[in-house]
């Protein structure tokens, strides 16, 4: 097992997957639900402003109201450092835009900052404009409104755009139009100024000041899904695997984002706080029933996570930011992208993926199928071999009086039987394409010590004792015990070779190890020396023939034996 999650973790290095610990590869094999952040792991996390709006139309970018609007909303972004990108993703798309639509904003003299955080849904900025105290503010719409008391209204004969009450038909009005803009999957942020009376407080309390602003309007901004992430939500759920996104977006953002890229169950949506109102019996099971989250912060994630765990899930979090950082550490399997500000995600994960591509994580979940396959077909080559092995000779000592094989010859079976093809088959690599095509599996893996292979178990250690038994009994009717105790061998080594073919005939190195511990056994047969030294004799063509024929009986009656007993077939859920 040790070897196969290594063979495993080389494998995925080369593409573009590293893995920190290769134990966390047989958890994969396990992962039942795959929790996807939004920005930046299934959307290409470049954002672009591309639409401008008030709550009476929308409005150009060159117009006097969507200068106003970019350029106040700029000034709600931090400030950047020599040169380097913003840590949000939003904030540096509102600053591009700003930077590339408006002049040059000299008339602001920036003060204190408040940078956004998800539990306080906006981010806001003190400064002077043109020598006037001034506050800006940007956010989540639903939270922004709920601090503004009026809103810019039609511009008068003079140029200038009055300032009318935000009463309630335009308070709805202003609800609907975020709607209709995060239908269409964008993420909508809210502009608002303020006009305090002073344009010096400290950044700590700059929160009081966000009161009875001044709604300007809306900037819908754009991001686009990344090439691979419909495709990869498509073959997780056809294998089974419950896809869920998390995001800090409006609902209908979300809920349309994530019905383009074809996650399941898209029509409730979930927000964060909502999850706060629920008692934690009903959040756990709302939260085991819904596959889309909105408006979240990193705790939200993480009381996902745990929820998720809780009703029995192995969960892999998936996430490329700070705010992932918690919940990939709590997950069964964190996942990290490589990306600009995923240092924390990165630290936190089991595997980090060198290229944000998320079809990387199809080629991940797949190595820990296969490697959970690999180890159990090798287990159940070693107990299965030798509960044959054992069974035989209890078998033939009851009837002949002594063991029908040698201590040496037993030796020599483990190191045929066990060694190689067992190591092996537990080092081959995936047997399926890992892009397109069909489903890499049928959905997580049973238990290792379980029915399934018990069932292995029984077949296996039926069919070895059947072959080899039939070949010592034949070699006995010769009256010479040491040719029937080279039968015995033969078929011994030879059924259990059959099978392990069966098993894993496609990989190279499975095919290669059976022909060399075939061709190991005809040598020490045929040759007279070393043949004496195992306790053998060297046999003819027709002893040959009919161990090939005991050895060939015995393996096939293994491979067809769940077909007519469908009971002792191996089922995956």
């Amino acid at each position: 097992a040790t070897m196969a999650q290594s063979a495993a973790a080389r494998r995925l290095s080369r593409h573009g997957v590293l893995t920190r610990s290769a134990r966390v590869l047989e958890a994969l094999g396990r992962v039942d639900v795959v929790c996807f952040d939004k920005t930046g792991t299934l959307t290409e996390g470049r954002l672009t402003v591309t639409r401008l709006a008030t709550l009476d139309h929308d409005v150009l970018v060159d117009s006097p109201a969507g200068q106003r609007l970019l350029r106040t909303a700029a000034r709600a972004c931090p400030r950047p450092t020599d040169g380097r990108p913003l840590a949000h993703a939003t904030d540096q798309s509102v600053v591009d835009a700003a930077t590339a639509q408006c002049p040059p904003d000299h008339a602001w003299q920036p003060g204190a900052e408040l940078p956004f955080e998800a539990s306080r849904g906006y981010s806001a900025s003190l400064g002077t404009d043109a020598g006037r105290p001034c506050l800006a503010v940007k956010g989540a719409p639903e939270t922004v409104l709920a601090h503004c008391t009026t809103t810019v209204g039609a511009t008068g004969k003079d140029g200038h755009e009055s300032i009318v009450p935000l009463e309630r038909t335009r308070l709805q009005a202003a609800h609907r139009l975020v709607r209709h803009l995060a239908g269409d999957g964008l993420r909508v942020l809210a502009v608002a100024q303020g006009a305090p009376a002073t344009a010096t407080q400290p950044a700590d309390h700059l929160a009081e000041l966000v009161g009875e602003l001044t709604l300007l309007g809306f900037l819908a901004i754009a991001d686009t899904p990344r090439p691979g992430a419909a495709d990869t939500v498509k073959r997780l759920t056809d294998a089974g695997v419950r896809v869920i996104m998390i995001t800090g977006d409006h609902p209908a953002t979300a809920a349309a984002i994530a019905c383009d890229l074809g996650i399941p169950q898209t029509d409730t949506v979930l927000t964060g706080a909502h999850l706060d109102a629920l008692p934690e019996p009903e959040r756990i099971q709302e939260i085991d029933r819904t596959s889309v989250f909105a408006r979240v912060s990193p705790e939200h994630k993480v009381r996902i996570v745990q929820a998720l765990q809780q009703t029995g899930h192995v969960v892999a979090m998936t996430g490329d930011g700070i705010n992932d950082a918690a919940a990939i550490r709590l997950a069964d399997v964190g996942i990290g992208l490589a990306a600009h500000g995923s240092a924390s995600a990165r630290a936190a994960a089991d595997l980090v993926l060198t290229d944000p591509d998320p079809t990387r994580i199809l080629d991940a979940v797949h190595e820990g199928h296969t490697l959970w396959h690999s180890v159990r077909d090798a287990v159940a080559i070693l107990l299965g071999g030798n509960a044959g092995e054992v069974a035989f000779t209890v078998l033939g000592t009851a009837l002949s009086g002594r063991a029908p094989l040698g201590t040496r010859q037993l030796l020599l079976v483990n190191l045929l039987t066990d060694m190689l093809p067992a190591l092996a088959v537990a080092l081959a690599p995936a047997r399926t394409p890992r892009s397109g095509g069909a489903p890499f599996a049928a959905g997580p893996m049973p238990a290792l010590m379980g029915p399934d292979l018990a069932r292995l178990l029984v077949i296996r250690g039926a069919a070895t004792t059947l072959g080899a038994f039939s070949a010592w009994q034949t070699g006995r009717l010769t009256g010479l015990p040491r040719r029937a105790s080279t039968m015995g061998l033969a078929a011994l080594i030879t059924t259990q070779l059959g099978q392990t073919l069966i098993a894993d005939w496609h990989s190279p190195l499975v095919l290669a190890t059976a022909a060399l511990s075939a061709a190991i056994l005809i040598t020490i047969v045929q040759t007279p020396g070393l043949s004496h030294f195992f306790g053998c004799t060297p046999l003819g063509p027709v002893a040959w023939t009919t161990v090939t024929a005991c050895a060939t009986t015995a393996t096939l009656a293994a491979a067809v034996t769940p077909r007519f007993l469908p009971h002792l077939t191996p089922k995956v859920p």
